[in-house]
């Protein structure tokens, strides 16, 4: 397989026909994968809680589009913002191992999104309010 124009649009297209305004394209064969690799397609006005992975870091490479990723500390307060844009160098960022977490679409955008499996759904204490 090739990750291409193609494939992103393809995958954008889901996500702007989707409720969620997002969509997963994963690169992974199974949920219990030892490793998560997928594209995630996603528009503006989706809407992820600020959230945590207690049991894995992630990252996020920016293939295309806009995106700010915000951390959080524990009270809820936004501690760092960064802002990821492929045509002005700024390509991916890394989060660590049970970091509060969100981001905001600035424009349709595909990111290249890794971290440890298997597959956990976020639990109730995993997501900040």
């Amino acid at each position: 397989m090739i990750i291409d124009n193609q494939l992103l649009d393809k995958v954008s297209n889901q996500a702007k026909e989707s409720e969620r305004l997002r969509m997963n394209f994963n690169l992974h064969e199974a949920l219990d994968a030892k490793a998560q690799r997928l594209l995630n397609a996603l528009e503006v006005g989706t809407v992820l809680p600020i959230h945590r992975h207690r049991h894995t870091a992630e990252t996020y490479i920016l293939l295309r589009g806009h995106i700010n990723v915000l951390f959080y500390n524990d009270k809820g307060v936004e501690v760092e913002c960064y802002e990821l844009q492929p045509k002005v160098g700024s390509y991916g960022v890394h989060i660590p191992k049970g970091q509060w977490h969100t981001l905001e679409v600035l424009e349709s955008s595909v990111i290249f999104e890794v971290k440890d499996g298997p597959y956990m759904p976020l639990s109730v204490d995993d997501i900040l309010k």
